[in-house]
């Protein structure tokens, strides 16, 4: 069984009905699902890069090849976990193998888009665990916030966070992952209002204004003792090509938001608690092709860990080998 995170299409529009039917859904553009249906992972791909995300932005081919992935996952689910917040309280709900419905609207928000949306038959939804507790976010455990909502359509959770997942709707001892001592700090920086952020409210926009404003920084000092001088060996001559620091910061605010706030390498979601946060999973400037200047169409961010882990290596490179890690196959 999978457990998912997930939202129904931009500010939640199909929400009510996924709700009211006992559904959940996600919706492609027309031209889009014509392509989806035939099977054109490409074509699909290429098609989507040409269109804008719901910020109005360019979307990177991560972002487009998620998009062809969403449909086919909430088609096909079946006796999975789907779990959504609305204000204050958690819903969630079990897929069915009854076969989904794909209907012809025009959305009510946003660039009010005709699209085929996908309704995939699932159990009544529910805001109250198996043993009649009412799910309140405000009581969820702050480390359990930080798994249980995602601005992204959708987000298939770990094995550890979905077993979390499963006992919070069962209404199970959840002392295993409370007493952990990540659980417990985080929960001591709650505390001391130190809290995680994940929504798109203030306080995140707060917190990757100010990773923004690190990696800005960051870069300036970089160039500034990377300009070709001798130390031990030549350094690489790293030119800074915006005009001041404030373009570099909006540049890179441009970039989360292209990239849905997930690591252009390896699709992972960005943290921004700088504060409480795993600083493995903060954001990281990187350089595309590490010869190149500090300059726009030459940056992506990265997670934190992966751009240690790449150095000065070849991006392509270090795309496909990020790629056989993936498709690696448990021996039988």
């Amino acid at each position: 069984m999978r457990v998912f995170i997930a939202n129904f299409g931009r500010e939640n529009y199909e929400w009510p009905e996924c709700r009211r039917r006992g559904t959940v859904a996600t919706m492609n553009e027309v031209s889009a699902q014509q392509l989806w249906e035939a099977g054109d992972r490409e074509a699909y791909i290429t098609s989507r890069m040409r269109g804008k995300t719901a910020a109005g932005l360019t979307p990177t081919r991560a972002v487009a090849a998620r998009w062809y992935n969403l449909m086919t996952i909430v088609s096909d689910t079946s006796d999975d976990i789907w779990i959504h917040r609305d204000g204050e309280k958690v819903w969630w709900t079990i897929s069915t193998s009854e076969q989904p419905t794909f209907e012809r609207k025009t959305e009510p928000v946003g660039f009010k888009r005709d699209v085929i949306v996908c309704h995939k038959p699932c159990a009544e939804w529910s805001d109250r665990s198996r043993t009649g507790q009412e799910l309140f976010w405000r009581s969820l455990h702050p480390k359990a916030k930080d798994f249980l909502s995602t601005e992204a359509t959708l987000q298939e959770l770990s094995e550890d966070y979905a077993a979390y997942a499963a006992a919070l709707i069962n209404g199970a001892d959840l002392s295993e992952w409370h007493s952990r001592p990540l659980w417990r700090r985080k929960n001591d920086n709650a505390k001391a209002q130190h809290n995680p952020v994940t929504s798109y409210d203030e306080k995140r926009i707060a917190a990757y204004r100010e990773a923004s404003e690190r990696m800005a920084l960051t870069v300036l000092k970089t160039v500034k003792t990377a300009n070709g001088q001798e130390v031990v060996r030549t350094l690489k001559d790293k030119k800074f090509l915006f005009n001041d620091q404030a373009s570099l910061e909006r540049h890179i605010l441009e970039l989360v938001e292209r990239q849905e706030h997930r690591c252009a390498l390896t699709d992972l979601r960005l943290d921004y608690d700088e504060r409480g946060g795993d600083k493995q999973f903060f954001c990281s400037l990187d350089r595309i092709d590490s010869a190149g200047h500090y300059e726009p169409g030459n940056l992506q961010i990265v997670c934190r860990f992966v751009n240690f882990w790449k150095g000065a290596s070849d991006d392509g490179e270090f795309r496909r080998l990020i790629k056989e890690v993936r498709t690696i196959q448990s021996p039988d």
